[in-house]
C-alpha cells in the first residue's frame, strides 16, 4: 500500500474529484479525514470506506472560514495523531457567462473557495508539518489556469492564482521538507460540469468540450485520484512545484 500509515485530509470530499481521491487514498492505506459541507454525503462516503476495510472520518468544514479549517486540521491530529497529506480540493465556479455579468457574490465565492482556502489551510497545516519534519500538499487546480476558456474569466483567474501559489509555496516550504504540487484536470465528469458549460449537461452540450480534448473524453475522479496518489506518495519525493496536467492533451 502506497500510503500506509499516512494521515490525509481531503477537502471537497463528498463528491466528484474529492470523493475519488478520498476513496483511493483509503484503499492505499491512508487514514483519511473527509471535509465538506455536504454532511449526508460525507458521512456516507466515510462509512463506505470503513465498510471496505479502510479508515476514515468525516468533518463538516467550510474551507473559507478559518475556525472551521482549524477544527478540520485538529480533527486529523486529534483522531489519528498526525497529518502527512493535505489535499486542497474543494472548488467553486461561477456559471459560464460573459465576465461582466458575473455577480459580485459569485466572484467573491470563487476566490474564497479556490484561493483563500489554500491560504487558511496553510496557516493551520504548515506548523503541523514543520513540527513533524515534513509533509505534502496537493492543490486541485485546473487547465483553466493554463489554457482558459471563454465565459469563465474569473474562475480561470482563480486557478491561475492557485498555480502561482503552488509554485511559491513549493519554493518557500522546501527547506522544511514540505512538498507542494497541483493537479490541473480538464473538465471532468462531475456535478460541476453543467456550471462550466453554462447549460444543461447533455451529450449535445458536451460535444464542443470534448472536441477540444485530443484523447476525446472528460477527466474522471479516478484519473485525478491516481494523479493525487502519485504526488502524495513517496515515489514523488523529488517533485515539488509541479502542475500536473490530467487533461487528455488539451493544454498541448
Amino acid at each position: 500500500m502506497r500510503l500506509e500509515n499516512k494521515v490525509a485530509i481531503v477537502t471537497g470530499a463528498a463528491s466528484g474529484f474529492g470523493e475519488g481521491i478520498a476513496r483511493r487514498f483509503a484503499a492505499e492505506g491512508a487514514k483519511v479525514v473527509l471535509a465538506d459541507l455536504n454532511d449526508q454525503a460525507g458521512r456516507r462516503i466515510a462509512a463506505d470506506i470503513a465498510a471496505a476495510g479502510g479508515t476514515a472520518a468525516y468533518v463538516h468544514a467550510d474551507v473559507t472560514e478559518r475556525a472551521e479549517v482549524k477544527a478540520m486540521v485538529e480533527a486529523a491530529t486529534t483522531t489519528y495523531g498526525r497529518l502527512d497529506i493535505l489535499v486542497n480540493n474543494a472548488g467553486y465556479s461561477h456559471v459560464n457567462q460573459p465576465m461582466t455579468e458575473v455577480a459580485e457574490a459569485d466572484f467573491d465565492r470563487t476566490f474564497a473557495v479556490n484561493v483563500k482556502a489554500i491560504y487558511l489551510a496553510a496557516i493551520e497545516a504548515v506548523p503541523v508539518f514543520r513540527a513533524q519534519g515534513g509533509g505534502c500538499i496537493v492543490n486541485t487546480s485546473s487547465t483553466a489556469g493554463l489554457r482558459p476558456r471563454p465565459g469563465l474569466a474569473w474562475y480561470n483567474g482563480s486557478k491561475g492564482a492557485v498555480n502561482t501559489i503552488t509554485k511559491s509555496m513549493a519554493v518557500e516550504l522546501a527547506p522544511d521538507r514540505i512538498r507542494v504540487n497541483a493537479i490541473c484536470p480538464v473538465a471532468g465528469d462531475t456535478p460541476m460540469l453543467a456550471t462550466f458549460m453554462g447549460k444543461p449537461d447533455t451529450p449535445e452540450n458536451r460535444a464542443p468540450f470534448l472536441a477540444t480534448i485530443p484523447l476525446g473524453r472528460l477527466s474522471t475522479p479516478a484519473d485525478v485520484a491516481a494523479a493525487a496518489l502519485y504526488l502524495a506518495s513517496d515515489e514523488a519525493s523529488m517533485l515539488t512545484g509541479v502542475l500536473l496536467e490530467v487533461d487528455g492533451g488539451r493544454c498541448i
